[in-house]
């Protein structure tokens, strides 16, 4: 009985000896915003077990949700610095930091999913380069519902936003309030609901998921879904932990980073759904706008993306040029 005790232990011995991966176990934190029911945290906890699936647990990702690890505007920063390891950010709110950022915030310039898609591939090559400069890599990226108005009083064209006290997340939707002549009031999402219940703010812009997963229906009473825009997270890691694994544990969070994406991107479209759906069950109307308020709205995207493109310069320039020319 000992023998065989001893000749098990053995093999097993030997069979982990010609795995690709290492014994000892590599832990790392995944920093991100959202609550766990929300589809973007859902898609990061799969992809956390499918990394420890594929590296026999040699690699360990806890995922950190609801902001429990960083708030949302420290999550960059911090997997940049390396007190998380990865972490997950929207990127439309760093575009004060690089133009290119708030490439897919800029208004009806993409607003179907193909549209967004090739956006995003446009997009890519300058965003990998810029974040390996800031000490990170991009594992994947992945989009939100198209956004849409949310307001207490209906509204018929732009002039009935003046006055709102608008919610804001990002220096475009900062800059649409302006142009809009409402009232911009930065609040984050964890903070949403507080200031809805307390008037801080009584409009806003963002996606149908935004709206059903903090019950906006409670306080508003109109959804206009004029699908702006499609903005989307970006999963990044620490370049320094990504470049201390062995190639074949490299090897396995790629291919678990691209099926997150791929996973990510088709949940985005059957969440968009569910959650429309959600907001009418709840009583709020949903509505695609009127002529004259998507009139208004084009004009002003118009001159956001010059705005934008003054700015961003011959990169900026080159990516949309990449994104015409793909369309």
């Amino acid at each position: 009985m000992k023998r065989r005790t001893l000749f098990s232990t053995a093999c097993a011995i030997a069979s982990l000896s010609l795995s690709p991966f290492a014994l000892a176990q590599t832990q790392w934190d995944m920093a991100t915003a959202y609550p766990a029911f929300n589809f973007h945290t859902q898609n990061n906890v799969q992809f956390a077990k499918d990394v420890q699936a594929a590296t026999n647990g040699a690699l360990d990702i806890t995922v950190h949700s609801g902001a429990s690890l960083f708030k949302a505007p420290e999550i960059k920063r911090a997997v940049q610095g390396g007190q998380a390891q990865v972490g997950e950010f929207f990127m439309v709110s760093f575009q004060n930091e690089w133009p290119l950022f708030g490439l897919d915030g800029l208004p009806f310039l993409a607003s179907s999913w193909e549209d967004a898609r090739k956006l995003y591939e446009a997009q890519k090559p300058a965003l990998e380069k810029k974040l390996d400069q800031q000490n990170m890599v991009l594992l994947y990226s992945v989009a939100w519902p198209p956004q849409g108005i949310y307001t207490k009083q209906p509204i018929t064209s732009a002039a009935d936003l003046k006055g709102m006290k608008w919610r804001v997340y990002s220096p475009t939707t900062a800059r649409i309030g302006e142009l809009l002549g409402a009232q911009p009031v930065t609040i984050q999402e964890a903070e949403l609901s507080q200031a809805l219940a307390t008037g801080v703010v009584d409009g806003l812009i963002s996606s149908s998921a935004t709206g059903a997963d903090n019950k906006l229906y409670e306080h508003l009473k109109y959804y206009y879904n004029v699908q702006a825009w499609i903005p989307k997270n970006a999963v990044v890691v620490n370049k320094r932990a990504f470049n201390a694994l062995d190639a074949d544990t490299q090897a396995a969070v790629r291919k678990a980073a691209a099926e997150a994406e791929a996973r990510g991107w088709e949940a985005a479209k059957a969440v968009d759904a569910k959650s429309i759906a959600t907001l009418q069950d709840n009583g709020m109307v949903v509505e695609p706008g009127t002529e004259q308020l998507r009139r208004d709205l084009a004009a002003l995207g118009q001159t956001i993306v010059q705005e934008w493109l003054n700015n961003a310069g011959d990169d900026g320039k080159t990516v949309l040029d990449a994104f015409h020319a793909a369309r």
